[in-house]
């Protein structure tokens, strides 16, 4: 039986959501990817567990999430069932329903009907009375944004969820969102998006600016840019690597991109940092993001990752070299 380590508050940092009470880990695990019934089960309780050994409090999981969808909520709760479930109340466990998960008109998008239908199937999946995070997946340009914000709304009055969030909208979006959910008293705290040294739309759609002068939380999804920010390819395309199995990734590895990967990578190395512990100190450098989403297929791949804890800041040159790096002027 798992017994969580004794020493696990004493080097995570946790950071307010916005101008909430709700304090998130500063790196969280995100079960996009390696979690689903294809992983080898054992490898997803290691991962589980060792994030927890260290702090991170915080698991992120969405309907679709697999393959095939809905197994990564399953397998996840399994664990919950069988051993890490004894530690509820110190997890932050946060869901979502906005992209294609069944078939018909109800299986998609941003309905009442499919939000609080898709929340009903997550709770089952995981064994779950509640989570702490439910978020829209993204914005839909069909749906009024008044029944979305009221399904968010929903989910908390019903006790099926404590907070809402907002996955993959933009500035202006976020802002009427905003109003609605204030209107209705409803507790929503965080916006979940891309984010990352290669990654920016959250700087040029308004994301980021009006997330701050809203005092809502920011949680960055791939600050690693798929793993491209990472050791992973600075010596070619591992065949098991998440580029070398998905050709839908093999445009990322442009000879323009493979060039700055080695730049970034030695300026890593002049901070005394791995490139995906420099990557990731980069999305926290200014406290507008509260945490970042890390994926992982190992447990090793994690404990890398938590050296940002050690080194998040940067001189004005190092930056400016990273935008240049970058094509950024």
């Amino acid at each position: 039986m798992y017994q969580a380590s004794e020493n696990r508050y004493e080097s995570m940092r946790y950071c307010a959501s916005g101008n909430s009470g709700l304090k998130l880990p500063l790196v969280s695990l995100g079960l996009w990817h390696n979690f689903g019934d294809g992983a080898d089960y054992e490898n997803i309780k290691a991962m589980c567990f060792t994030a927890f050994d260290k702090g991170i409090t915080h698991f992120d999981l969405a309907n679709n999430y697999g393959p095939p969808y809905g197994s990564a909520e399953r397998n996840f709760g399994k664990v919950l069932q069988e051993e890490l479930g004894r530690y509820r109340d110190e997890l932050l466990i946060s869901t979502k329903a906005g992209f294609d998960m069944w078939p018909g008109p109800y299986g998609d998008w941003g309905s009442r009907k499919y939000l609080l239908s898709s929340l009903d199937q997550s709770l089952k999946r995981m064994g779950l009375e509640y989570v702490d995070i439910f978020y829209h997946h993204r914005m839909d340009p069909n749906t009024p944004l008044e029944e979305t914000m009221g399904a968010l709304d929903q989910a908390v009055r019903s006790g099926k969820a404590l907070y809402v969030g907002l996955s993959n909208y933009d500035g202006p979006t976020l802002e009427r969102a905003t109003a609605i959910l204030n209107d209705l008293k409803t507790p929503f705290i965080i916006c979940q998006n891309q984010y990352s040294i290669f990654e920016r739309t959250v700087e040029n759609n308004g994301l980021k600016d009006t997330a701050k002068r809203l005092q809502k939380g920011i949680i960055a999804f791939s600050p690693l840019c798929h793993g491209l920010l990472t050791d992973r390819y600075l010596n070619g395309v591992p065949e098991d690597s998440r580029v070398g199995k998905n050709e839908r990734y093999r445009y990322l590895l442009s000879a323009e991109t493979m060039d700055r990967i080695h730049k970034l990578n030695a300026l890593a190395a002049e901070r005394g940092q791995s490139l995906a512990q420099m990557a990731l100190s980069w999305v926290l450098r200014d406290g507008i993001v509260t945490s970042v989403l890390i994926g992982a297929s190992r447990p090793a791949q994690i404990l890398d990752n938590l050296g940002v804890l050690n080194h998040s800041t940067f001189t004005d040159e190092e930056l400016t070299l990273i935008d240049k790096i970058c094509g950024i002027q």
